[in-house]
């Protein structure tokens, strides 16, 4: 079946033409309007030829009809797909949340405002990343120490201890908390870092395994291309009093730090970051 008017194409249709000037005038034939009868075939050339100029006919703006010839249709702009951004795509990141619920939220709230003077536990447009060692044997262990929300061991304050992610022995980047959440993890800079501790006890034990330092360049590049943060800004532990981000409302602590991380290994970790292409 021929679309349009559903008129079977092959064969020679009687159509009736009501002539609208027999009924005296309007717009419109009544049924006691007297009927011409006019006989065609769908098969007759100028039909055929008539409907062609109709297919090859476009109406412009002014009501007019326009053909559109192939020299035209070659003319016409094309649309060239976006390319994708050229920056490092995420990496494989095996999600392992640790239970974050409200009560926890309000604590990281009543923390930052004890530590930075705003009661939020939002992370917004962080600027700082925080490398960490675990010193613990396996992400098992290190997920233990943090999902538990009791005053931590160090310090004593509510909420427990965390990190954003870890990256395990073996390379797989496990990530705990949402990035839109505060996580206890640097003194100073909890307002603004994203913390990313590795299963290991040592810097030299991490830089000697290639799996988990592929895995930790690849995760630290990502972010720093998903929120603007500069190599300079990928900072260790035992570096966080010298962040420009550093701040501490509590005088006992402007100087408390770890030793994970110092600054002649970190200076090797971002020699191999080096400045990511984000695109």
């Amino acid at each position: 079946m021929a679309r349009g008017r559903g008129l079977p194409v092959a064969l020679g249709l009687v159509v009736s033409a009501i002539a609208l000037g027999a009924c005296g005038g309007g717009d419109h034939a009544t049924p006691s309007s007297a009927a011409k009868t006019t006989q065609f075939s769908l098969q007759d050339p100028a039909y055929l030829k008539a409907r062609q100029a109709r297919e090859r006919a476009k109406t412009t703006g002014d009501g007019t009809a326009r053909e559109i010839t192939r020299d035209r249709i070659d003319a016409l702009p094309t649309t060239t797909p976006t390319a994708a951004p050229a920056g490092p795509k995420r990496p494989r990141i095996v999600q392992s949340p640790i239970p974050f619920p409200a009560q926890r939220r309000q604590e990281m709230a009543a923390y930052s405002q004890r530590h930075y003077g705003e009661a939020t536990a939002a992370l917004t447009d962080p600027k700082v990343i925080v490398e960490h060692f675990t010193e613990t044997p396996d992400f098992s262990s290190t997920f233990n120490t943090f999902a538990p929300d009791t005053p931590d061991s160090e310090l004593g304050e509510l909420p427990n201890v965390c990190a954003h992610f870890v990256v395990d022995t073996d390379g797989t980047i496990h990530q705990l908390v949402p990035l839109r959440l505060r996580c206890r993890h640097t003194v100073g800079l909890n307002w603004t870092a994203v913390g990313i501790e590795q299963v290991g006890s040592s810097d030299a034990e991490i830089l000697g395994r290639p799996a988990q330092m592929r895995s930790i360049l690849r995760l630290t590049r990502w972010l720093q291309c998903r929120y603007g943060i500069a190599t300079k800004d990928v900072i260790g532990h035992n570096e966080s009093l010298t962040s420009p981000y550093h701040r501490e409302n509590v005088a006992s602590l402007r100087t408390q730090t770890h030793d994970d991380w110092r600054k002649a290994d970190m200076d090797v970790v971002r020699g191999k970051l080096g400045s990511p292409d984000c695109g």
